[in-house]
Formats: C-alpha cells, sequence, structure tokens
C-alpha cells in the first residue's frame, strides 16, 4: 500500500497538464508564449518597461508642420528630409517619407538621390546629395553636432511641449529646418496600463524620443515614470537597473532598438504583427493581435496557472500524506 500510495505519478502530471493548458488559452487569445517557464516567470513581475512608438502609440506617426530655419523653403526642407529617410524602417522615417506625396511629386519634383547613405541607430541617419552632406535625426542627434542654436532650441521647446517628435534636419554646420511628427496614443493601451497598475505592477515608458514628448504622451496615457533620449544600450541599462529594484521585470517593445532590452528582461514581449523580426526573435512572448492589453492578460494567466500549479501540488501531496498514516495505522 506505501508503494502504490507513494507513486509520483498525480504530483508529475500536475505541473505538465496545467503549463499546457494555460500556453494553449493564451495562444486561443492571441498571446504566443515561446515557454511554459515564461509563464511560470510572468507572476513575479513587479515593473513593466514600454517603448514608445509603436507599442503604446499607433505607430503610424505623420508630419503635422515643417518649420524651415533659414532660406530654404518648407518644400525643398521636406524634400531634402524625405530623400534621406526614404530608406529608413523607423515609423518617424517612414511617415517623413510619407509625406512627400504624389501632390508635392507632381508640383515640386520626385525625391532626390542621395549617396553615401549612412545610419546612426537611435539617433538618425546622414548622406549626400548633389555632393552635400546632409544630416537628419533627432533632437538629441543635433546637440551631439551641436548645430542647435538658441532659435532652433525655441522652436524645438515649443514643438515637443506638444507632444510632438522633433526631427532636425542639417547640413554639415547648420540647422536647415524642422519637422514636427505626431502620433497618437491606442485607447487599448490606456485600458492596458489601468489594468496593470489595477495589479500593482509599476509602468516605465523607455523611448529613443526627448524627454519633454515622451512626458507628455505618459502623463496622457497614465504611466508612472518616463525616460525620453535613450539608445538601444541606454534601454538596456535602464532593465538592469529594474531589475535590480524590482527583481521580476518585464519589456514590451516593436523595434531592433529594443532588442537588447527584450533580451535582458525577465519576460520580453513583442508586437506581433507590426514587430521587426529582431524585437520577435528576441522576445519570450508576441503578442499577435498588436493589442497591448494582452500584457495585463498574460500577467492574469500566469498567476492563475500559479495558483493552480499551487493546488494541483497540495492536492497530491495531501492525499499520499493521509492515505501513508492511514496506512501505518
Amino acid at each position: 500500500v506505501l508503494l502504490v500510495v507513494g507513486c509520483p505519478c498525480a504530483l508529475v502530471i500536475s505541473t505538465p497538464v496545467t503549463i499546457v493548458s494555460g500556453l494553449a488559452a493564451a495562444a486561443k487569445r492571441g498571446i504566443l508564449i515561446k515557454g511554459g517557464v515564461y509563464l511560470e516567470q510572468g507572476r513575479g513581475i513587479k515593473a513593466m518597461a514600454l517603448d514608445k512608438t509603436g507599442t503604446i502609440t499607433e505607430g503610424r506617426p505623420k508630419v503635422t508642420e515643417v518649420r524651415p530655419i533659414g532660406d530654404l523653403s518648407p518644400d525643398h526642407v521636406l524634400r531634402l528630409a524625405a530623400s534621406l529617410d526614404a530608406g529608413s524602417d523607423h515609423p518617424v522615417a517612414r511617415s517623413v517619407t510619407a509625406a512627400w506625396d504624389a501632390g508635392k511629386a507632381s508640383a515640386v519634383g520626385p525625391l532626390l538621390r542621395v549617396e553615401n547613405l549612412t545610419s546612426f541607430p537611435g539617433r538618425g541617419a546622414s548622406g549626400s546629395i548633389d555632393g552635400t552632406t546632409y544630416f537628419i535625426g533627432n533632437h538629441r542627434f543635433g546637440h551631439e553636432r551641436g548645430v542647435c542654436s538658441p532659435q532652433v532650441e525655441s522652436v524645438l521647446a515649443e514643438l515637443e511641449a506638444k507632444g510632438q517628435t522633433t526631427v532636425v534636419l542639417t547640413d554639415e554646420s547648420t540647422v536647415l529646418g524642422v519637422l514636427a511628427v505626431a502620433d497618437t496614443p491606442r485607447a487599448s493601451s490606456i485600458e492596458a496600463l489601468r489594468a496593470l497598475h489595477a495589479m500593482g505592477v509599476t509602468t516605465v515608458m523607455l523611448s529613443g524620443d526627448n524627454q519633454a514628448t515622451a512626458e507628455v504622451i505618459a502623463r496622457s496615457v497614465g504611466i508612472d515614470d518616463a525616460r525620453g533620449g535613450l539608445l538601444p544600450e541606454d534601454k538596456l541599462t535602464a532593465i538592469r537597473d529594474l531589475i535590480a529594484k524590482h527583481g521580476a521585470v518585464g519589456m514590451v517593445g516593436d523595434g531592433v532598438n529594443d532588442a537588447p532590452a527584450l533580451a535582458e528582461a525577465t519576460v520580453g514581449f513583442a508586437m506581433g504583427a507590426a514587430g521587426a523580426g529582431a524585437a520577435l526573435e528576441t522576445a519570450d512572448v508576441a503578442l499577435m493581435l498588436d493589442d497591448l492589453r494582452g500584457v495585463p492578460e498574460f500577467l492574469s494567466f500566469s498567476r492563475r496557472t500559479s495558483t493552480i500549479l499551487v493546488q494541483n501540488i497540495s492536492f497530491a501531496l495531501g492525499s499520499k500524506a493521509i492515505f501513508f498514516i492511514l496506512a501505518v495505522f
């Protein structure tokens, strides 16, 4: 009797069946989890880091304003910027190129040929047009190149205070123009962040955009902490700091720049449909519906799975203990 009661079948079966059921239930809701270990680790997450563009926002920004700085016309500034950004996959760069629509092309001319195109990850790009080298990038890129005059800073501050992303076009020594790009927060993101707060999870925005814009977007959606102006290595450092502070940390992103942070986080989440290949490859969970509400749903699955695991193991060991005692007596 003791040998039969001591058989570990019930104990062994209780774990994989629960994990597989959790993985299957999550998959039906568009949450693809790469392994049971990530489903189990999710219950311990105390902080969630999130990228801005394409994660919290729609990821379909549009150029709202073109401000020439100097003698160039707005169309000339936009044409140069769109030509430089034509080869980039970044959402902001795509929005600049898309702004040079068929109407402008027919009225002014097609995009210009760019030579020696060079990318600066997390900053911008440069290239030669008709023998002149131009640079296009974010506020930080302009600062690093030392071309942002007080006039330019004033324009940048005005646009960033509205929550818009700024793009600076320069030649080798001066700023030629500033473009404002606006991206709308997803309605589902606001619901997801509320659900995370209700679960006791701290939310942190990690954005490559400037600090002022990041703070405006963070306030509009209810994020606890906004950190802007981050390069890929800065996001990685931020994740390590959050892990040291909170223990288990999740990271949600969709771009190549997010891949190092996704790999470092306890559980990495990638936007499945719109996410870059590097982000999907690195992440532990893919949100195939591109809906941030999948993150609190995943945490709920993880916590529920953990509860059922404890119940199953307790029942298996408890019933064995009872029969052991009865057998002895």
